[in-house]
C-alpha cells in the first residue's frame, strides 16, 4: 500500500510565521500515525511520525518544517524546546 501524499501548508503561509529576526515557534505532536503541518490561529502544528528518543523528532521537524519552505534542513536550527512540545527555529534567510 502506498504511503498517503504529505500535504503541507503553501510556504509563503510558513514564511508568514517567521518574526523579524528568522525565528518560528511552532507545537510538534511525536510519534504521530502520519506526518502533517498545518497553520492554525496563527501557530504552526507539526506531527511526526518518529519518536521523541535521542532527538529523532525533532530532527524529523527540522526536515518537514525546511521541505515546507523549500530549503535544506542544514540551515534550520533548533533554539529552544529540544525536550518540549513547544519549539522555536530559526530559518537562516540567505
Amino acid at each position: 500500500m502506498a504511503r498517503p501524499r504529505l500535504e503541507l501548508p503553501d510556504a509563503q503561509a510558513v514564511r508568514a510565521l517567521l518574526d523579524g529576526e528568522g525565528r518560528i515557534e511552532l507545537r510538534v505532536t511525536p510519534g504521530a500515525r502520519s506526518e502533517a503541518m498545518s497553520v492554525e490561529a496563527g501557530v504552526l502544528h507539526v506531527k511526526v511520525r518518529a519518536k521523541p528518543q535521542d532527538g529523532e523528532a525533532n530532527s524529523a521537524v527540522r526536515k518537514l518544517l525546511a521541505q515546507a519552505l523549500g530549503i535544506a534542513p542544514s540551515r534550520i536550527d533548533l533554539l529552544r524546546g529540544a525536550t518540549s512540545r513547544d519549539k522555536q527555529f530559526r530559518v537562516d534567510r540567505d
